[in-house]
């Protein structure tokens, strides 16, 4: 019973952040709520009893591509327009 409302839970946050993704405008608050539905979604891996995935999508899902997304944006400019 534990169990299935965990897994209810993570699921729940899962479509919560994936819906914040969605509607930010914030580009790095995007990336940042990306992160956390990439940890939610290793923990769910993890319920699942399927640690190698859960490990890969922590360290790359998690940590490696929210790092990127975050570099990557800070690294351009914020008025959206083209430079004529």
């Amino acid at each position: 019973m534990i169990e299935l409302l965990v897994h209810i839970l993570l699921l729940a946050g899962l479509v919560i952040s994936a819906f914040m993704v969605w509607h930010m405008d914030d580009l790095i608050s995007a990336a940042i709520a990306f992160g956390a539905f990439s940890f939610l979604l290793s923990l769910e891996f993890l319920m699942l009893q399927a640690p190698d995935v859960a490990i890969a999508e922590a360290g790359i899902g998690a940590g490696l591509t929210t790092a990127i997304f975050v570099i990557a944006i800070r690294g351009t400019e914020k008025d959206g327009g083209a430079s004529e």
